[in-house]
Protein backbone atom coordinates (compact mmCIF):
# COMPACT_ATOMS: atom_id res chain seq x y z
CA UNK A 1 0.00 0.00 0.00
CA UNK A 2 1.51 3.34 -1.10
CA UNK A 3 1.42 6.07 1.52
CA UNK A 4 0.24 9.29 -0.08
CA UNK A 5 1.68 12.58 1.17
CA UNK A 6 3.02 15.78 -0.31
CA UNK A 7 5.88 15.69 2.20
CA UNK A 8 8.75 14.05 0.31
CA UNK A 9 10.92 13.49 3.40
CA UNK A 10 8.15 11.63 5.19
CA UNK A 11 6.90 9.82 2.09
CA UNK A 12 10.33 8.43 1.21
CA UNK A 13 10.94 7.37 4.81
CA UNK A 14 7.63 5.50 5.02
CA UNK A 15 8.27 3.74 1.71
CA UNK A 16 11.71 2.62 2.85
CA UNK A 17 10.40 1.34 6.18
CA UNK A 18 7.62 -0.64 4.52
CA UNK A 19 10.20 -2.10 2.13
CA UNK A 20 12.06 -3.47 5.14
CA UNK A 21 14.83 -0.89 5.27
CA UNK A 22 16.17 0.43 8.58
CA UNK A 23 16.27 4.21 8.87
CA UNK A 24 19.42 5.81 10.30
CA UNK A 25 20.41 8.80 12.40
CA UNK A 26 20.27 11.22 9.46
CA UNK A 27 16.76 10.05 8.69
CA UNK A 28 15.68 10.39 12.31
CA UNK A 29 16.95 13.96 12.58
CA UNK A 30 15.30 14.92 9.29
CA UNK A 31 11.99 13.40 10.36
CA UNK A 32 12.04 15.10 13.76
CA UNK A 33 12.00 18.49 12.00
CA UNK A 34 8.81 17.73 10.04
CA UNK A 35 5.32 19.05 10.94
CA UNK A 36 3.85 17.11 13.83
CA UNK A 37 0.51 16.25 12.17
CA UNK A 38 2.13 14.84 9.04
CA UNK A 39 4.74 12.94 11.04
CA UNK A 40 2.14 11.44 13.39
CA UNK A 41 -0.06 10.31 10.50
CA UNK A 42 2.88 8.62 8.78
CA UNK A 43 3.92 6.79 11.95
CA UNK A 44 0.34 5.69 12.52
CA UNK A 45 0.25 4.31 8.97
CA UNK A 46 3.42 2.30 9.56
CA UNK A 47 1.99 0.94 12.80
CA UNK A 48 -1.24 -0.02 11.02
CA UNK A 49 0.67 -1.86 8.28
CA UNK A 50 3.18 -3.69 10.47
CA UNK A 51 1.31 -4.02 13.76
CA UNK A 52 -1.80 -5.92 14.81
CA UNK A 53 -4.07 -3.03 15.77
CA UNK A 54 -3.68 -3.64 19.49
CA UNK A 55 -2.06 -1.92 22.44
CA UNK A 56 -0.01 -4.27 24.63
CA UNK A 57 -0.43 -3.49 28.34
CA UNK A 58 2.12 -4.30 31.01
CA UNK A 59 2.05 -3.65 34.74
CA UNK A 60 4.84 -3.55 37.32
CA UNK A 61 5.47 -3.90 41.01
CA UNK A 62 8.13 -1.98 42.92
CA UNK A 63 9.47 -5.09 44.62
CA UNK A 64 12.03 -3.26 46.79
CA UNK A 65 11.81 0.46 47.52
CA UNK A 66 14.53 2.98 48.23
CA UNK A 67 18.07 2.87 49.60
CA UNK A 68 19.64 2.58 46.15
CA UNK A 69 23.31 3.58 46.10
CA UNK A 70 23.18 4.88 42.50
CA UNK A 71 22.79 8.61 41.82
CA UNK A 72 20.38 8.66 38.84
CA UNK A 73 19.20 12.26 38.79
CA UNK A 74 15.56 11.39 38.12
CA UNK A 75 15.14 8.68 40.76
CA UNK A 76 13.30 9.18 44.05
CA UNK A 77 14.75 5.92 45.38
CA UNK A 78 18.37 7.03 45.45
CA UNK A 79 20.05 7.50 48.83
CA UNK A 80 21.73 10.58 47.34
CA UNK A 81 18.43 12.49 47.51
CA UNK A 82 15.97 13.30 50.28
CA UNK A 83 12.59 12.60 48.70
CA UNK A 84 10.62 11.28 51.65
CA UNK A 85 9.49 8.08 49.97
CA UNK A 86 8.58 4.99 51.97
CA UNK A 87 11.29 2.34 51.82
CA UNK A 88 11.07 -1.40 52.30
CA UNK A 89 13.02 -4.57 51.59
CA UNK A 90 12.16 -7.14 48.96
CA UNK A 91 8.46 -7.97 49.15
CA UNK A 92 7.22 -11.37 50.18
CA UNK A 93 6.83 -13.39 46.96
CA UNK A 94 3.17 -14.07 47.84
CA UNK A 95 2.54 -10.31 47.85
CA UNK A 96 4.12 -10.06 44.42
CA UNK A 97 1.84 -12.87 43.24
CA UNK A 98 -1.19 -10.94 44.50
CA UNK A 99 -0.04 -7.93 42.49
CA UNK A 100 0.34 -10.10 39.40
CA UNK A 101 -3.17 -11.49 39.86
CA UNK A 102 -4.50 -7.94 40.05
CA UNK A 103 -2.59 -7.05 36.89
CA UNK A 104 -4.04 -10.15 35.19
CA UNK A 105 -7.55 -9.13 36.21
CA UNK A 106 -6.91 -5.63 34.82
CA UNK A 107 -5.88 -6.92 31.41
CA UNK A 108 -2.09 -6.77 31.58
CA UNK A 109 -0.34 -9.13 29.19
CA UNK A 110 2.96 -8.95 31.02
CA UNK A 111 3.98 -8.26 34.60
CA UNK A 112 7.33 -6.82 35.61
CA UNK A 113 9.12 -7.50 38.89
CA UNK A 114 11.20 -4.36 39.38
CA UNK A 115 14.00 -3.53 41.79
CA UNK A 116 15.56 -0.07 41.59
CA UNK A 117 19.17 -0.67 42.50
CA UNK A 118 22.46 -1.35 40.72
CA UNK A 119 21.73 -5.06 40.69
CA UNK A 120 20.18 -7.91 42.64
CA UNK A 121 23.19 -10.01 43.54
CA UNK A 122 22.93 -13.78 43.73
CA UNK A 123 26.27 -14.01 45.56
CA UNK A 124 26.05 -10.99 47.88
CA UNK A 125 22.38 -11.36 48.88
CA UNK A 126 21.47 -15.02 48.33
CA UNK A 127 18.30 -14.89 50.45
CA UNK A 128 16.93 -12.00 48.42
CA UNK A 129 17.89 -13.75 45.19
CA UNK A 130 15.98 -16.83 46.36
CA UNK A 131 12.90 -14.65 46.94
CA UNK A 132 13.26 -13.20 43.43
CA UNK A 133 13.27 -16.69 41.93
CA UNK A 134 10.34 -17.80 44.09
CA UNK A 135 8.32 -14.74 43.02
CA UNK A 136 9.06 -15.45 39.35
CA UNK A 137 7.93 -19.05 39.71
CA UNK A 138 4.72 -18.10 41.51
CA UNK A 139 3.70 -15.58 38.86
CA UNK A 140 4.76 -17.90 36.04
CA UNK A 141 2.84 -20.88 37.40
CA UNK A 142 -0.28 -19.23 38.81
CA UNK A 143 -1.20 -16.53 36.27
CA UNK A 144 -1.54 -16.15 32.52
CA UNK A 145 0.62 -13.01 32.30
CA UNK A 146 4.13 -13.10 30.85
CA UNK A 147 6.76 -12.60 33.55
CA UNK A 148 9.25 -9.78 32.99
CA UNK A 149 11.99 -8.49 35.26
CA UNK A 150 14.02 -5.35 35.83
CA UNK A 151 16.69 -6.22 38.37
CA UNK A 152 19.59 -3.97 37.41
CA UNK A 153 23.00 -5.04 36.18
CA UNK A 154 23.40 -8.81 35.80
CA UNK A 155 26.22 -11.32 35.74
CA UNK A 156 26.09 -13.97 33.03
CA UNK A 157 25.18 -16.63 35.60
CA UNK A 158 22.28 -14.52 36.87
CA UNK A 159 21.07 -13.85 33.33
CA UNK A 160 21.16 -17.56 32.49
CA UNK A 161 19.14 -18.42 35.61
CA UNK A 162 16.50 -15.79 34.84
CA UNK A 163 16.17 -17.04 31.28
CA UNK A 164 15.84 -20.62 32.47
CA UNK A 165 13.09 -19.56 34.90
CA UNK A 166 11.07 -18.17 32.01
CA UNK A 167 11.63 -14.41 32.14
CA UNK A 168 10.12 -13.11 28.90
CA UNK A 169 11.51 -9.57 28.65
CA UNK A 170 14.40 -8.14 30.62
CA UNK A 171 14.02 -4.41 31.17
CA UNK A 172 17.05 -2.18 31.56
CA UNK A 173 16.46 1.33 30.26
CA UNK A 174 19.31 3.26 28.68
CA UNK A 175 17.46 6.47 29.80
CA UNK A 176 18.98 8.80 27.19
CA UNK A 177 21.71 9.14 24.56
CA UNK A 178 25.27 7.97 25.26
CA UNK A 179 26.53 11.57 25.23
CA UNK A 180 23.87 12.93 27.62
CA UNK A 181 23.95 9.96 30.01
CA UNK A 182 26.86 11.35 32.14
CA UNK A 183 24.79 14.49 32.79
CA UNK A 184 22.21 12.34 34.57
CA UNK A 185 24.20 9.49 36.20
CA UNK A 186 27.74 9.34 37.63
CA UNK A 187 27.85 6.05 39.52
CA UNK A 188 27.71 3.76 36.50
CA UNK A 189 28.11 4.15 32.76
CA UNK A 190 26.01 3.87 29.64
CA UNK A 191 28.22 0.95 28.65
CA UNK A 192 27.37 -0.85 31.92
CA UNK A 193 23.72 -0.83 30.90
CA UNK A 194 24.43 -1.96 27.37
CA UNK A 195 26.53 -4.88 28.65
CA UNK A 196 23.65 -6.19 30.76
CA UNK A 197 21.24 -5.91 27.83
CA UNK A 198 23.68 -7.84 25.66
CA UNK A 199 23.96 -10.55 28.31
CA UNK A 200 20.19 -10.82 28.60
CA UNK A 201 19.88 -11.11 24.83
CA UNK A 202 22.69 -13.67 24.62
CA UNK A 203 20.89 -16.06 26.97
CA UNK A 204 17.57 -15.78 25.18
CA UNK A 205 15.56 -13.08 26.91
CA UNK A 206 13.80 -10.44 24.80
CA UNK A 207 14.85 -6.88 25.53
CA UNK A 208 12.77 -4.04 26.90
CA UNK A 209 14.83 -0.85 26.98
CA UNK A 210 13.88 2.76 26.53
CA UNK A 211 14.23 6.35 27.57
CA UNK A 212 13.06 9.20 29.75
CA UNK A 213 12.13 12.34 27.83
CA UNK A 214 12.26 15.85 29.25
CA UNK A 215 15.41 15.61 31.40
CA UNK A 216 17.10 18.49 29.57
CA UNK A 217 18.30 16.43 26.63
CA UNK A 218 18.30 17.89 23.11
CA UNK A 219 16.15 16.62 20.23
CA UNK A 220 19.36 15.16 18.79
CA UNK A 221 19.86 13.20 22.03
CA UNK A 222 16.39 11.70 21.58
CA UNK A 223 17.27 10.47 18.11
CA UNK A 224 20.68 9.21 19.25
CA UNK A 225 19.03 7.21 22.02
CA UNK A 226 16.75 5.54 19.47
CA UNK A 227 19.74 4.71 17.26
CA UNK A 228 21.56 3.18 20.25
CA UNK A 229 18.49 1.03 20.86
CA UNK A 230 18.59 -0.09 17.21
CA UNK A 231 22.14 -1.31 17.80
CA UNK A 232 21.07 -3.14 20.97
CA UNK A 233 17.97 -4.69 19.39
CA UNK A 234 14.80 -4.20 21.46
CA UNK A 235 11.32 -5.63 21.03
CA UNK A 236 9.77 -3.27 23.59
CA UNK A 237 10.74 0.42 23.74
CA UNK A 238 9.27 2.17 26.79
CA UNK A 239 9.03 5.94 26.51
CA UNK A 240 8.85 7.65 29.90
CA UNK A 241 8.27 11.37 30.29
CA UNK A 242 9.95 12.89 33.32
CA UNK A 243 7.74 13.49 36.33
CA UNK A 244 10.19 15.57 38.40
CA UNK A 245 10.20 14.49 42.04
CA UNK A 246 11.05 17.10 44.66
CA UNK A 247 14.43 16.38 46.23
CA UNK A 248 15.95 14.64 43.22
CA UNK A 249 18.62 16.38 41.18
CA UNK A 250 16.26 16.88 38.25
CA UNK A 251 13.42 17.90 40.53
CA UNK A 252 15.58 20.66 41.96
CA UNK A 253 16.84 21.68 38.52
CA UNK A 254 13.58 21.61 36.54
CA UNK A 255 10.95 22.21 39.21
CA UNK A 256 7.58 20.57 38.63
CA UNK A 257 7.62 20.30 34.84
CA UNK A 258 9.53 18.14 32.37
CA UNK A 259 11.62 19.98 29.79
CA UNK A 260 9.52 18.94 26.79
CA UNK A 261 6.33 20.09 25.07
CA UNK A 262 3.35 18.01 23.98
CA UNK A 263 4.33 18.51 20.35
CA UNK A 264 7.85 17.27 21.06
CA UNK A 265 6.47 14.20 22.83
CA UNK A 266 4.26 13.31 19.86
CA UNK A 267 7.07 13.92 17.37
CA UNK A 268 9.48 11.75 19.34
CA UNK A 269 6.98 8.89 19.60
CA UNK A 270 6.40 9.08 15.84
CA UNK A 271 10.12 9.08 15.02
CA UNK A 272 10.67 6.14 17.38
CA UNK A 273 7.99 4.21 15.52
CA UNK A 274 9.70 4.88 12.19
CA UNK A 275 13.13 3.98 13.55
CA UNK A 276 11.75 0.87 15.32
CA UNK A 277 8.91 -0.22 13.03
CA UNK A 278 8.40 -3.67 14.54
CA UNK A 279 8.97 -2.95 18.25
CA UNK A 280 6.27 -2.18 20.76
CA UNK A 281 6.69 1.55 21.34
CA UNK A 282 5.33 1.70 24.86
CA UNK A 283 4.06 4.87 26.55
CA UNK A 284 4.98 4.58 30.21
CA UNK A 285 5.68 6.75 33.27
CA UNK A 286 4.83 10.43 33.37
CA UNK A 287 2.23 10.42 30.63
CA UNK A 288 -0.62 11.44 32.93
CA UNK A 289 1.20 14.49 34.31
CA UNK A 290 2.68 15.65 31.00
CA UNK A 291 -0.36 15.12 28.77
CA UNK A 292 -3.81 16.49 29.48
CA UNK A 293 -6.63 13.97 29.72
CA UNK A 294 -7.85 14.88 26.24
CA UNK A 295 -4.32 14.49 24.83
CA UNK A 296 -3.50 11.00 26.09
CA UNK A 297 -4.80 9.33 22.93
CA UNK A 298 -2.45 11.33 20.69
CA UNK A 299 0.69 9.15 21.10
CA UNK A 300 -1.40 6.14 20.03
CA UNK A 301 -2.33 8.03 16.88
CA UNK A 302 1.39 8.63 16.28
CA UNK A 303 2.66 5.07 16.33
CA UNK A 304 2.62 3.98 19.97
CA UNK A 305 1.20 0.49 20.55
CA UNK A 306 2.17 -0.37 24.11
CA UNK A 307 1.36 1.02 27.54
CA UNK A 308 2.40 0.64 31.16
CA UNK A 309 -0.83 0.63 33.10
CA UNK A 310 -1.41 1.29 36.80
CA UNK A 311 1.09 2.73 39.26
CA UNK A 312 4.79 3.26 38.61
CA UNK A 313 7.69 2.81 41.00
CA UNK A 314 7.08 5.73 43.37
CA UNK A 315 4.31 7.69 41.63
CA UNK A 316 0.69 6.86 40.94
CA UNK A 317 -0.87 6.10 37.59
CA UNK A 318 -4.42 5.82 36.37
CA UNK A 319 -6.79 2.88 36.23
CA UNK A 320 -6.57 0.10 33.66
CA UNK A 321 -10.15 0.90 32.66
CA UNK A 322 -9.25 4.49 31.83
CA UNK A 323 -6.26 3.25 29.83
CA UNK A 324 -8.52 1.00 27.75
CA UNK A 325 -10.69 4.03 27.00
CA UNK A 326 -7.59 5.89 25.80
CA UNK A 327 -6.74 3.01 23.45
CA UNK A 328 -10.25 2.94 22.07
CA UNK A 329 -10.30 6.70 21.51
CA UNK A 330 -7.26 6.18 19.27
CA UNK A 331 -9.11 3.45 17.34
CA UNK A 332 -7.13 0.58 18.87
CA UNK A 333 -8.02 -2.34 21.11
CA UNK A 334 -6.20 -4.05 23.99
CA UNK A 335 -3.94 -6.97 23.19
CA UNK A 336 -5.11 -10.33 24.57
CA UNK A 337 -2.44 -12.70 23.24
CA UNK A 338 -1.28 -13.94 26.66
CA UNK A 339 -4.21 -13.05 28.88
CA UNK A 340 -7.79 -12.97 27.63
CA UNK A 341 -9.91 -10.73 29.82
CA UNK A 342 -13.24 -8.91 29.93
CA UNK A 343 -12.40 -5.35 28.93
CA UNK A 344 -15.91 -4.10 29.68
CA UNK A 345 -15.60 -5.38 33.24
CA UNK A 346 -12.27 -3.59 33.60
CA UNK A 347 -13.80 -0.34 32.37
CA UNK A 348 -16.81 -0.79 34.64
CA UNK A 349 -14.60 -1.15 37.70
CA UNK A 350 -12.93 2.14 36.81
CA UNK A 351 -16.33 3.82 36.47
CA UNK A 352 -18.15 2.27 39.40
CA UNK A 353 -15.94 0.86 42.14
CA UNK A 354 -12.35 1.27 41.01
CA UNK A 355 -11.45 3.67 43.82
CA UNK A 356 -9.93 2.39 47.04
CA UNK A 357 -11.14 3.68 50.40
CA UNK A 358 -8.45 6.36 50.53
CA UNK A 359 -9.53 7.81 47.19
CA UNK A 360 -6.68 6.34 45.19
CA UNK A 361 -7.07 3.98 42.26
CA UNK A 362 -6.55 0.34 43.12
CA UNK A 363 -3.74 -1.08 40.99
CA UNK A 364 -1.46 -4.09 40.92
CA UNK A 365 1.40 -2.16 42.48
CA UNK A 366 -0.80 -0.85 45.29
CA UNK A 367 -2.13 -4.35 45.95
CA UNK A 368 1.40 -5.59 46.68
CA UNK A 369 2.81 -2.69 48.64
CA UNK A 370 -0.19 -2.17 50.91
CA UNK A 371 1.21 -4.92 53.14
CA UNK A 372 4.87 -4.05 52.82
CA UNK A 373 6.90 -3.61 55.99
CA UNK A 374 7.92 0.03 55.76
CA UNK A 375 11.44 0.88 56.93
CA UNK A 376 11.82 3.68 59.43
Amino acid sequence: MVYETDNRTIGKAVARVLDGETLDRTDGLALLSQPVDELAAAADHVRSQLGDGTVDACSIVNAKAGNCAEDCGFCAQSVHFDTGIETYGFLDPEEILEAAKRAERDGAQRFGIVVAEKGVSKDKRPEEWADVIRAIRLVRDETDVEVDASLGILTREEAEILAAEGINHYNHNIETSPQFFPEIIDTHSFEDRVKTLELANDVGMDLCAGVILGMGESPTDRVDAAIALQDIGVSSLPVNILNPVAGTALGEKLGEAADISTEEIIKTIAVYRLLHPEARVRLTGGREVNLDTDEQHLPFEAGADGILTGDYLTTGGQSAGDDIKVMEEAGLKPNMDANEFDKEAVKARADEDGLANDGTIETAARTATSNAEIDD
